[in-house]
């Protein structure tokens, strides 16, 4: 069954196109990452998701459309914005209140239980807490709550690596059930790699990559060539080439592993490092067709 699907999803700013007539289908129960540089569109294609802009093209979440059916699609949706903030001076109690009374799937022990492994003082300000403890409470909120699909935009921005690593090993470890779907965009690709079900990339309001991790891993793959067989390695034409430490390394999209065994060390590319790759390749294609 699919959380979310779009068919020619475009959405314009004046002369400025965000979404460019984007195809999308992501099923319950995945994790999906959606990558994509400043300005690529993943933040509209969120806005459109959560029913916060309108839109040309069809696009059904939990089989709702956003931007005429919000209101009942809220109740079974989660966001976390890269700017949300609670005001200073609410008490941490308070922010339990308050959620409690506006949303009907909110479980005030689960939010409480969470809470109480962290150092978090019920009767704490907002404004008495540091941005990790900050992040900690509004993910117990959301996390207590029995939604459908969580959003994610740039969640852990601003946090020290510690915070982040928290963040995401209780989102997978206490939040996830793989009946729930969740949605993260991110600069920090390589801290949310080991969560990931699919991975999509996003440029110039067009998807350029969507694939399962299943397929990135089968796909990909990575190799440091020995000098010695480096010729013979280019000859695989791979879609990269990069120096690390005097090596060469390089990216391969489609080759068998066993065709390249032998060559040097072989390895699974990361998402920032095949991100590079195809977004290069694809500001490469833009310019020849410019």
């Amino acid at each position: 069954m699919a959380c979310i699907e779009s068919r020619g999803l475009r959405k314009a700013y004046g002369s400025t196109v965000a979404l460019a007539g984007i195809n999308l289908k992501v099923e319950q129960g995945r994790i999906l990452g959606l990558i994509g540089p400043n300005g690529a569109g993943k933040s509209t294609a969120l806005n459109a998701i959560l029913g916060l802009t309108p839109y040309v093209g069809e696009l059904k979440v939990l089989g709702l459309d956003p931007w005429t059916e919000r209101d009942k699609l809220m109740e079974e949706v989660c966001f976390i914005a890269d700017v949300a903030v609670m005001p200073r001076w609410l008490r941490v109690c308070d922010a339990i209140d308050y959620v409690a009374g506006v949303h009907p799937r909110f479980d005030r022990a689960k939010a409480q239980s969470f809470l109480a492994r962290t150092d978090i003082k019920r009767t704490s300000k907002v404004g008495q807490l540091s941005k990790g403890m900050a992040a900690q409470l509004h993910l117990a909120l959301i996390m207590a709550i029995d939604a459908k699909l969580l959003v994610l935009d740039e969640p852990t921005l601003g946090l020290d690596i510690l915070y982040r690593k928290q963040f995401y090993d209780t989102l997978l470890n206490d939040y996830f059930d793989h009946s729930r779907t969740i949605v993260v965009t991110t600069h920090q690709v390589e801290e949310v790699q080991h969560i990931l079900t699919d991975l999509m990339f996003i440029n110039h309001g067009r998807i350029v990559l969507d694939c399962s991790m299943d397929a990135f891993e089968a796909r990909y793959v990575e190799l440091m060539a020995s000098p010695e067989h480096l010729a013979e390695a280019r000859s695989w034409r791979p879609i990269q080439e990069r120096q690390v430490f005097g090596r060469s390394v390089l990216l391969f999209d489609g080759v068998e592993r066993h065709r390249l065994a032998g060559m040097g060390e072989l390895h699974t590319p990361s998402i920032a490092d095949l991100f590079v790759a195809v977004m290069g390749g694809a500001a490469l294609a833009k310019e020849a067709t410019a």
